[in-house]
């Protein structure tokens, strides 16, 4: 059994769930871009892009009645590895204790020409 889960805060750029959760408790997200959920704009760096990601995710976290705590594995995906420093120092921001397991790719391009995009497993309660 699955339940699929979206946000009325959030926009999709296609035929997806924001997230999907199994019977099992555990949420699957789909990725997130840097795009602000207030303005519908895209962030102009690549700080900038991984602050609005990761606060998309704190969204359906929250709507999902979970935190950044139960975050077990984050894959995030670059345009540019050679951002990863930047990405990499608001991330820890964000993620500051209980860190999850993390891979990072650069990938030939993101939707909406983003510079990151950010998607998470978490298990529930």
């Amino acid at each position: 059994m699955k339940q699929t889960i979206n946000s009325s805060k959030l926009s999709a750029l296609g035929p997806y769930s924001h997230a999907v959760a199994t019977e099992g408790k555990l949420y699957y997200f789909s990725g997130q871009l840097g795009i602000n959920a207030q303005t519908k704009e895209m962030g102009k760096t690549i700080e900038e892009q991984t602050k609005n990601s990761l606060e998309n995710i704190d969204i359906l976290l929250t709507e999902c009645g979970l935190t950044k705590d139960d975050v077990v594995k984050t894959t995030v995906l670059l345009s540019d590895i050679n951002n990863f420093e930047a990405m990499n120092q608001v991330y820890g921001d964000y993620f500051t204790e209980n860190h999850p397991s993390r891979s990072a790719f650069e990938v030939a391009n993101l939707p909406a020409n983003g510079l990151v995009e950010i998607e998470i497993i978490a298990s529930g309660k």
